[in-house]
């Protein structure tokens, strides 16, 4: 049977190299950039104990390599950037296992070395489609620096490439965005702080939040959020040093010797902001007269409070994986009873992680007041909520016997 997987990002590679060990699957894996092209993932990112649970039940060699790369995400915690203290929560208080943190290119190395010989690299996709005979099958047709390519009687197509996906677009006719009204600025520098940053940590003045927090080698990562017109771009006037500095120190008294740092930081003409608009996107899991999977961005983009970008890509190709498992282990080799398999696994799940992930942006819109929001995360029915988001990764990791996935 064979499988094309559009990306070689986060799910893209982890699929691959699942699927590449399961028999009688051919596997091919098209990626636009070149090999070490990780231009677009300079920053950092955290990925949550969900994902770290889910790998490590699907594919434990590679999630420690990822170990061996990042820095334990373990604890969370919420001041001003006067330094009141809102919030403090050890990961471990609602999850068995901790989280990652560590820079995108450093994930983005581990995961395509992981999967290297299963990536075709700087391929231009010219086209895709379903195939006229009515099976469901597709076809894809791309270039690279060897001229032009061709891959028919595809049984399954893995669309993996990102939030504003040519898979989708193609199958789907697009991707439904949703802007919440939120500005994002993102920075990765070397670590000056003095031990000042370490785990992860917001701050906020007003609705004007500071995120921040160290990754391996020596560097911090910088996110700072404020609120914009809803569906607007970002204004420039609120670009400039003078704008940021005025958004986040305090009025009533000094920042914090945290919060000072990361001003100076973000303010100083060496540093290099890369600008966004915090949006969502529609999920989508499969396409209904076509073989065709979405995971990662391209099935399910989401804002990025609570960390879960990265971390469901993970989760979703992890529970895509089990789910051909499962059912390849029954026999059953209809790519048709695959999908439903993991659109009724996943369908819940990512409706929950999303609302979920929207509910805890409140104290990040225009009007806000992030002491009653961030007090609210303290309660115990937000705290459920995110045991439930750290925990219910359903049957991932479960089609065969522990000493067997252990073993690789």
């Amino acid at each position: 049977m064979r499988v094309v997987i559009i990306g070689a990002g986060v799910a893209g590679c982890v699929i691959a190299r699942g699927l590449s060990r399961m028999p009688g699957l051919e596997i091919h894996c098209l990626e636009r950039v070149e090999p070490g092209d990780h231009a677009e993932s300079g920053t950092g990112l955290n990925i949550g104990p969900n994902a770290v649970q889910a790998l490590r039940a699907t594919d434990p060699e590679l999630a420690g390599l990822i170990d061996d790369a990042s820095l334990e995400w373990k604890n969370w915690r919420v001041s001003l950037t006067d330094g009141t203290v809102l919030f403090d929560l050890p990961l471990k208080d609602v999850s068995p296992s901790n989280g990652w943190r560590l820079r995108w290119s450093e994930l983005y190395r581990v995961l395509r070395e992981s999967a290297e010989g299963l990536i075709r690299y700087g391929c231009t996709v010219e086209e895709m489609g379903k195939t006229a005979d009515g099976s469901g099958k597709t076809f894809v047709r791309w270039s690279d620096k060897d001229g032009a390519h061709e891959l028919t009687d595809i049984d399954l197509l893995i669309a993996v490439d990102g939030r504003f996906s040519q898979t989708r677009n193609i199958f789907a006719g697009g991707v439904n965005s949703r802007q919440i009204g939120v500005a994002i600025f993102r920075t990765l520098i070397p670590d000056t702080s003095d031990g000042l940053i370490t785990d992860y940590e917001q701050w906020f003045n007003g609705p004007n939040r500071l995120l921040a927090y160290r990754v391996p080698p020596g560097h911090i990562y910088i996110a700072g959020t404020f609120p914009i017109p809803l569906d607007g771009e970002t204004p420039d006037e609120l670009k400039t040093a003078e704008a940021l500095r005025a958004a986040y120190t305090p009025r009533s008294a000094p920042p914090s010797d945290q919060a000072k740092w990361m001003i100076d930081t973000i303010c100083s003409p060496d540093s290099e902001l890369h600008w966004a608009r915090i949006q969502e996107s529609e999920a989508r899991h499969c396409e209904p007269d076509a073989n065709v999977l979405y995971l990662g961005d391209s099935s399910n983009g989401m804002v990025p409070t609570l960390g879960q970008g990265a971390t469901q890509a993970i989760e979703g190709a992890c529970a895509a994986l089990s789910a051909i498992e499962n059912r390849m282990a029954a026999g059953d080799t209809d790519v048709r009873s695959w999908l439903a398999a993991i659109e009724a696994s996943r369908s819940e799940r990512i409706r929950f992680v999303m609302e979920f992930s929207l509910e805890a942006s409140d104290t990040l819109l225009a009007g806000s007041d992030p002491v009653e929001g961030t007090l609210k995360k303290r309660s115990p029915a937000f705290l459920e909520k995110l045991k439930r988001l750290y925990n219910d990764i359903g049957t991932i990791g479960s089609a065969r016997p522990e000493e067997e996935r252990a073993a690789g």
